[in-house]
């Protein structure tokens, strides 16, 4: 193995050991999912941090604002009209400030969760013009959407530099 492989490689961070409820089953393992995503944008180099790596246009960056996108869509309430637009950072956006954005917005999000006891409640959120979905589908969308993305950053953040590892 190359050696800038093994420098560039980090530590696999294991899967939580949470409680044995099913909220904090589901909380811990978003909130690991969230970390992780965030650690493969935090640090990444310009302008490969925005730069496709794939025919679709997926970038690394661009991951994260959608991911802050849909947390504040579904634990928050604000409406999105073109989720297409979500995957790409203005110009003028850092890395440091996508990456704070989506920071803050976790915050938010779990202060909304800190307050639902009832896992088959809707979120409470403000009206979007449909209802709100139960607690336990937002957290469980919200660990598909954020795995599968987190995955998606995974090979992205390889490719600019080698990284590797949660």
């Amino acid at each position: 193995m190359p050696s800038s492989t093994r420098r560039n490689r980090r530590r696999d961070t294991p899967p939580p050991r949470t409680g044995s409820s099913e909220t904090e089953v589901l909380r811990g393992f978003l909130d690991y999912l969230r970390t992780s995503i965030a650690a493969k944008v935090d640090g990444a180099p310009e302008p490969q941090v925005r730069t496709a790596a794939v025919p679709s246009g997926t970038n690394l960056l661009g991951l994260l604002k959608h991911l802050t996108f849909v947390e504040r869509s579904t634990f928050l309430g604000d409406a999105v009209t073109d989720w297409q637009t979500t995957f790409q950072a203005a110009p003028a956006d850092s890395v440091a400030d996508v990456v704070a954005r989506y920071r803050e917005t976790v915050e938010r999000a779990n202060e909304v969760l800190d307050r639902c006891a009832d896992l088959g409640a809707p979120v409470p959120r403000p009206a979007q013009g449909r209802p709100a979905p139960s607690v336990r589908w937002a957290l469980a969308h919200m660990i598909e959407e954020t795995g599968r993305h987190a995955g998606h950053a995974d090979i992205l953040r390889e490719l600019i530099d080698s990284s590797t590892g949660r």
